[in-house]
């Protein structure tokens, strides 16, 4: 074993060597590259070329004339508006750049393997491959199942509101709300329920400290006698997840051109350069300073309110559980019990934070989302503590 160890370390150390010194060395200082990238793409595909100019000099292109893509072996042609789009494409020096397809997209709807040539006027030359594919069975039922309808839905609601991204995406969340309001209501009252059994569930953990098992028979019990589903929200976030993934995935590729692809006959003739994407001086597929100042702690602060209601009114515990303790007894029979209120305290004043993080960290569109799904549930839980304090 030891041996074995030795060889690793001796390779680990080659390795590390090689990395720091010979491949650094071998690599030019300035190097320039013209390729697909990706190389694999699923359809429709929003093909894009990578140009990275790590050179001294500025670098011109003309995509129709400089570029040649092939497909089984003859060479595609596109229409004026892209050839004029990127005539005289210029890549300053040191800098990354890309051509993007996606308004060609029709051109790469067959699957194949397509090429790249590029000749520039200096005699380099540049060659490169991509495939376009089918989707997986699991993917394609997906697409079409949750993310085409919903992207539908997105593209008439910002038809009807004349173009504005901002109303469709408040619309949307209220239409995914309301079709969720039971499961929603459910888990709201399983939550506030199992949280209100907390200081029972830590006495039987007290009183049958020696027995695990019993521990776990009178908790069950406890839930069956109160009407408890330990296990009620975990439905409802397997239903929100994919919701949240297609929500994100459609607010982010809203205006590629590639998407239209998913388009229902009564919307096919929609024009995705009239979305108008500023919504109260928010850029909505942006992260600036006014989402930081605005919409991030307006997220946080709604976020705090309904966590702050969904918790329920523990009286102040005992010395003994105030805090996180871990308790020793002569056979070594060890115990490690949260404190309820420590658990609450996490949920109230560290989850907002980490709302309010993701909220400044991505685009403003999904933060106005989150902001109006969040004021949508703080209503719901009024109503959900109301039916608890009759019921009390």
């Amino acid at each position: 074993m030891k041996n074995v160890l030795n060889i690793l370390i001796i390779f680990m150390l080659v390795l590390l060597f090689f990395n720091l010194f010979w491949w650094n060395n071998s690599t030019p200082k300035t190097w320039l590259d013209i390729s697909f990238a990706p190389n694999n793409y699923t359809v429709p595909a929003s093909v894009k070329i990578k140009v990275s100019n790590y050179t001294d000099q500025k670098i011109n292109l003309n995509a129709c004339t400089n570029l040649e893509i092939r497909k089984n072996w003859e060479k595609m042609s596109f229409d004026e508006n892209f050839c004029k789009k990127y005539e005289n494409f210029e890549v300053d020096k040191k800098t990354v750049w890309e051509i993007s397809f996606q308004d060609q997209y029709e051109k790469f709807k067959e699957t194949w393997k397509y090429s790249l040539e590029v000749n520039l006027s200096d005699g380099k030359k540049f060659t490169s491959d991509m495939t376009i594919g089918n989707k997986w069975t699991i993917s394609k039922l997906f697409t079409y199942a949750i993310y085409a309808p919903i992207y539908n839905l997105f593209i008439w609601l910002i038809s009807i509101f004349q173009g504005s991204f901002g109303w469709a995406i408040i619309s949307v969340t209220i239409i995914i709300r309301l079709a969720l309001i039971w499961p929603q209501h459910r888990t709201m009252l399983s939550q506030k329920k199992l949280q209100a059994l907390q200081p029972k569930i830590k006495k039987i953990q007290d009183e049958n400290k020696w027995n695990q098992q019993v521990i776990w028979i009178k908790i069950m019990e406890l839930y069956k006698k109160e009407k408890v589903n330990p296990f009620g929200s975990c439905g409802f976030l397997f239903i929100q997840i994919p919701i949240l993934l297609v929500l994100y995935n459609v607010i982010l590729s809203i205006k590629d051109h590639s998407n239209t692809y998913y388009l229902y006959w009564a919307l096919n003739q929609f024009d995705i350069s009239s979305i108008n994407f500023n919504f109260f001086d928010l850029n909505l597929l942006q992260n600036w300073w006014t989402q930081w100042l605005i919409l991030a702690i307006a997220v946080w602060f709604i976020q705090f309110i309904q966590i702050k209601l969904s918790l329920p009114k523990i009286e102040k515990p005992k010395k003994e559980w105030i805090v996180l303790e871990k308790k020793s007894w002569k056979d070594g029979y060890n115990q490690m019990m949260p404190d309820p209120e420590i658990m609450n305290k996490f949920m109230l004043y560290v989850l907002p934070v980490m709302i309010w993080f993701t909220t400044y960290a991505f685009f403003a569109g999904l933060g106005v989302y989150w902001w109006i799904s969040t004021l949508f549930m703080l209503f719901q839980q009024l109503i959900v503590n109301k039916i608890l304090n009759k019921s009390s």
